[in-house]
């Protein structure tokens, strides 16, 4: 692997840190100061500042994210971060994001080419929404939900809408846009009052109450690994 994510899989540092450890001559590979296009194999003895370092073991971790928490590694303001709440021996980071006050599914990992893979629209990876709006929807602005509305950054793909309860909606996705459920509501005259992810890649919460987390078992990660690959032109 690329010798920024060898430094990343052992909690060195993010890729883009690792990157300036590397420009800095601060790394070597066999002996030999590492550069950006180094390539990193098994046997290859890689040392930071004189310290050997070791790739860590893939980590694949289920968050139920509760609220007032951010999704990030650290925070400047010093709000809680996801982060923060799993206790696993590697560095791990979370695919994609929920905004603070948004509570659900969150997955967080140390596998990158598979983070990119999931967190990038071209995959289409379905995401689950339930959300308490303002007032009550009616059929047209569901039916609108779901053909696709209006945003600043061009019209929403289809979505699979469905009515909870008179106030309470809930969407199926295939994009990924910031905050994008918030803004298709919004658009349709119903601003979110509670927003909840409920599944993820097909990665459910069942048996996890809010700020409780596990690790995904092998045969999940096999099917997260083996996301089909989009059509053509996607």
């Amino acid at each position: 692997m690329r010798l920024n994510a060898y430094l990343a899989r052992a909690g060195i540092a993010s890729r883009r840190a690792a990157d300036e450890l590397i420009k800095a001559g601060r790394v070597t590979v066999n002996g030999e100061t590492g550069q950006l296009n180094t390539f990193v194999e098994a046997s290859d003895r890689v040392e930071v500042d004189d310290e050997v370092v070791s790739a860590q073991r893939l980590a694949y971790v289920l968050l139920h994210k509760p609220a007032a928490t951010v999704t990030t590694a650290r925070d400047p303001q010093g709000r809680p971060t996801v982060v923060e709440l799993v206790a696993v021996p590697e560095r791990v980071v979370p695919v994609g994001r929920l905004d603070a006050d948004t509570t659900g599914a969150l997955l967080l990992t140390n596998d990158g080419p598979l983070a990119h893979r999931l967190a990038h629209p071209r995959y289409g990876v379905e995401k689950v929404y339930d959300a308490d709006v303002e007032g009550e929807p009616t059929d047209a602005s569901l039916r609108a939900l779901a053909e696709g509305v209006e945003l600043e950054d061009g019209v929403t793909a289809p979505a699979t809408v469905r009515r909870l309860a008179p106030s309470r909606v809930e969407l199926t996705l295939h994009e990924g846009r910031n905050r994008q459920v918030r803004r298709m509501l919004e658009a349709v005259g119903h601003p979110v009052r509670r927003l909840h992810r409920s599944v993820y890649a097909g990665l459910t919460l069942e048996g996890l109450e809010p700020g409780a987390w596990r690790e995904l078992e092998p045969s999940e990660v096999k099917r997260l690994t083996l996301l089909p690959e989009p059509k053509p032109g996607r």
